[in-house]
């Protein structure tokens, strides 16, 4: 029984950042998933793979995962930086590229 403990990234068909500043902390698969002979769904015996938990912050996560006897791996976030940029910095008289049209 290990968990991940990681931070979401954010979703790349928004430009948002909602549900990215919290901490989960999610069980890895035990069991593999089996095909449904009947309906064709996939499903599994392993229960644990379906929790998730949300702490506000990294060392919250595993000072659970520590307190509870849990092995546990930490994934570091990537986060991306972005640097301010203006509409108007398209009609400087001084850019640096030239203008395409």
């Amino acid at each position: 029984m290990t968990a991940r403990i990681y931070r979401p990234a954010r979703n790349a068909m928004q430009s948002g950042k909602a549900k990215t500043r919290d901490w989960i902390l999610e069980f890895e698969a035990e069991a593999p998933r089996e095909i449904e002979p009947l309906m064709g769904y996939t499903a599994s015996t392993d229960t644990k793979a379906q929790v998730k938990l949300r702490f506000e912050t990294k060392d919250a996560a595993v000072a659970y995962a520590r307190r509870n006897g849990i092995a546990y791996t930490v994934h570091e976030p990537h986060d991306s930086v972005r640097r301010p940029i203006s509409y108007s910095d398209n009609f400087r008289f001084d850019r640096k590229n030239l203008w395409t049209h």
